[in-house]
């Protein structure tokens, strides 16, 4: 089995010495690379030897993270109910606000962290406040969302050692592009599908012009896959060549 130890050593000194947690990055996706049917619309892949294990991961690490549309999609709990553990705290990307007041993550343990832009709506933040909810605002990045590396920052100085993300396809595709993902947990389903894949686009239009755009994909430096009920699990770190 998959040593959840092996992911989160060493999280603080990464902490410490980064300036931003440990991230993993953990989704399930079928067979052709797809973690829905359409956008939007939610697809339940993996089998429960997956689901197990999915939170055995979020019970090791301090915070998950989820951009809102896999809020509005899914309304997931964010907490831990298939094995013993501790639940990590809920962080959310969400630019506009559009955190629903009746989610799902408002019953947990720990009270969702909305990361949002300067440029928020403050009745909505006020509304959201009113539930419990922090709402920390963020500059924007140069696509006027949430930017990354600031939410990381924040992150490490609320004492967040190690972050897993979870999705969805413009969250995984953003942390993949900033270069922010530490490890790789990623579950495949026998399944085809022909949706939305995981990793959208991670090059910029002028970067798709140069000859030499191989050194922008990074590689996945294999440390170990298993096959756990009807889905195969791979595991490992995310290597970038240098600009």
């Amino acid at each position: 089995m998959i040593s959840v130890e092996q992911f989160v050593a060493h999280a603080k000194e990464h902490r410490e010495r980064a300036g931003r947690p440990l991230v993993t990055l953990s989704y399930a996706q079928s067979i052709d690379g797809s973690i829905a049917a359409r956008r939007g619309k939610p697809l339940a892949l993996s089998c429960e030897e997956s689901l197990v294990l999915s939170h055995r991961l979020r019970a090791a690490h301090d915070a998950v993270l989820v951009g809102i549309g896999t809020i509005l999609a899914d309304d997931p709990n964010l907490n831990v109910r298939m094995v013993q553990g501790k639940d990590p705290q809920p962080v959310i990307l969400d630019s506009r606000v559009r955190f629903p007041l009746h989610a799902s993550s408002l019953k947990n343990e720990f009270m969702p962290w909305i990361m949002t832009t300067e440029d928020v709506d403050h009745q909505r933040k006020k509304l959201l406040e009113g539930k419990g909810v922090r709402v920390l605002c963020m500059k924007p990045d140069r696509y006027g969302l949430v930017d990354l590396h600031e939410t990381l920052k924040q992150l490490a100085a609320d004492g967040i050692n190690s972050l897993i993300v979870e999705g969805g396809a413009r969250v995984i595709t953003s942390f993949i592009f900033e270069r922010l993902v530490d490890q790789l947990v990623i579950f495949i389903t026998p399944t085809i599908v022909g949706g939305l894949h995981a990793v959208e686009h991670i090059l910029l239009p002028d970067m798709a012009k140069k000859t030499d755009i191989n050194k922008y994909f990074p590689t996945v430096h294999m440390r170990g896959y298993e096959k756990i009920g009807n889905d195969l699990v791979i595991w490992g770190t995310l290597v970038w060549m240098k600009q």
